[in-house]
């Protein structure tokens, strides 16, 4: 049950994101500072942490010798992740965001035949896992459905679309990394983030065109950095790592992500004073817990020991 553990405390940390951004958005930040910020924030913490477990030379290395990998997948799976999140936020609210995120479920699943097992041979699509990531997306769609009418369709296509091509954009550069590396969870997200760190100087810069960050923006972005950012991501990625020789069971792990509608639904409620939800969206909520429970139980044999599982793939001790 380890992998399921870290995948639900990912989705808590990833869910502050959600309400941070909107939060920035609602004081006036830019969305360029929103998303560049907090990847310029993010390295220098992953390169102490890295550097206290002895790991700067592997990602050094790693780096010079082959440049390219870290370049296309960090910008396409941190780059093409969060810039979109970043820009549906200047017209979405959190709970649309977060609820059109949760396609990432199937994407994860779909982008399997693109990967290839030790013999040569392509993934198979977990059509059992997809089946029950369909369920889950079913319930983020009622929880959404009310609100759907308040906006205009043009809204609905700047909110939804970035959205989606990030849904499909974050797992395949966690995967596409998994695959090229056996760097450690630490020093691959440290990897990739040097990679993309382009996009984030170039954002940075067009941040410069509108003015200087504010110092609430700061302190909400380094906090974004810090709590999603680093804790969140560390975790998820160890999640994946220990399950990434069985595409079932990272769809199942990947299927935790959706309760960060939750997540986000609760900070909305707390700190920026959303309304309650309705019966509808109560139905779709419990649709997702469902749906999560029956990813568990497809994928996990609960009468087995999982701990001599996991250490069988944990190359980080």
């Amino acid at each position: 049950m380890r992998p399921l553990l870290l995948g639900v405390l990912a989705a808590l940390f990833f869910a502050s994101t959600f309400v941070l951004n909107e939060s920035m958005q609602v004081g006036g930040g830019s969305w360029a500072y929103s998303a560049s910020l907090r990847f310029l924030f993010m390295i220098p913490l992953l390169m102490l942490v890295v550097a206290v477990r002895d790991g700067m030379t592997r990602v050094r290395r790693a780096i010079v010798d082959q440049p390219w990998p870290w370049l296309v997948w960090g910008t396409v799976g941190f780059g093409l992740f969060y810039v979109p999140i970043c820009l549906a936020a200047e017209v979405a609210t959190p709970w649309l965001i977060a609820g059109t995120w949760q396609v990432t479920i199937i994407a994860g699943a779909l982008l399997s035949p693109l990967f290839r097992r030790g013999d040569g041979t392509r993934e198979r699509i977990p059509w059992t896992a997809l089946r029950f990531s369909g369920l889950i997306l079913f319930g983020v769609v009622l929880m959404q459905v009310e609100f759907f009418a308040d906006f205009e369709p043009r809204f609905l296509w700047i909110g939804v679309v970035p959205v989606l091509i990030a849904a499909f954009a974050y797992p395949l550069g966690n995967r596409k990394m998994m695959a090229h590396t056996d760097l450690d969870v630490f020093e691959r997200i440290l990897g990739m983030c040097i990679g993309s760190l382009p996009v984030w100087l170039l954002l940075f810069g067009y941040g410069l065109t509108t003015g200087v960050p504010s110092s609430s923006q700061l302190t909400q972005t380094l906090l974004v950095a810090l709590l999603s950012g680093v804790v969140a991501t560390v975790l998820f990625f160890k999640a994946t790592d220990l399950v990434k020789h069985d595409m079932g069971k990272l769809a199942t792990v990947e299927a935790t992500q959706a309760l960060e509608v939750l997540f986000a639904l609760i900070g909305e409620l707390i700190f920026l004073q959303a309304h309650l939800p309705s019966g509808l969206s109560l139905v779709g909520i419990s649709l997702v817990m469902v749906g999560v429970v029956l990813h568990s139980r497809s994928q996990f044999n609960v009468k087995e020991s999982l701990v001599p599982a996991a250490n069988r793939y944990d190359k980080e001790g």
